[in-house]
């Protein structure tokens, strides 16, 4: 059974820091594109940012400069360091696993999500 495991949200004041923290199955880790994902409130799940297995980045625009994106194979986990944070930040953030199980099959596997508030 495939497990996404988040922690390391919470509550923080604007300029502050936190770190989310993924812990994926091994059984699919070294083979998924891990990404983060975050729904505001009211508003849809949106892109934060994405590694694939090889190590490429991508981020959205709104969180370039301030968040970053890592993932450490040896401990099947993938975390997302936020600095600067801004009360638009706030949302429920959602670990993701897109897996490549072949050419011609990809699933995606969701965390079941951990708040992030910043107060202003």
């Amino acid at each position: 059974q495939v497990q996404l495991v988040e922690s390391g949200g919470g509550l923080v004041q604007a300029g502050g820091s936190l770190r989310l923290s993924c812990a994926a199955s091994r059984s699919i880790f070294s083979m998924s594109t891990m990404g983060w994902y975050r729904q505001p409130p009211g508003k849809q799940r949106e892109l934060v940012a994405t590694i694939t297995s090889g190590g490429n980045i991508n981020y959205a625009d709104s969180v370039k400069g301030r968040f970053s994106i890592s993932r450490d194979n040896a401990k099947n986990t993938v975390y997302l360091q936020m600095n600067s944070l801004k009360p638009e930040d706030t949302a429920v953030y959602y670990c993701n696993a897109g897996v490549h199980y072949s050419a011609s099959v990809y699933v995606d596997y969701w965390g079941q999500g951990t708040q992030v508030t910043v107060s202003s």
